[in-house]
């Protein structure tokens, strides 16, 4: 029998204002550092507006310690 898909509990969302994101390749980077850390469950990239949609339990500190150092600047938006 099957059962029905239990949803994932995705947790808060955080919204970071990013820099230093000029093309595709950065997004993507920006996007696989971010979900590296433990808790992301999600991330969604607007580059267009400079921002990143992070969903889960990580804490925005660990979010942005992550990307400390990397040549993208991001603050709380």
């Amino acid at each position: 029998m099957n059962e029905p898909a239990k949803p994932k509990s995705v947790g808060a969302s955080v919204a970071l204002a990013i820099t230093g994101m000029t093309c595709g390749g950065c997004a993507g980077a920006v996007k696989r550092l971010l979900s590296k850390v433990p808790g992301v469950s999600g991330v969604e990239i607007d580059l267009a507006l400079g921002r990143a949609l992070v969903t889960g339990t990580a804490r925005e500190e660990a979010l942005l310690a992550a990307l400390r150092g990397t040549g993208f600047a991001a603050r709380p938006a």
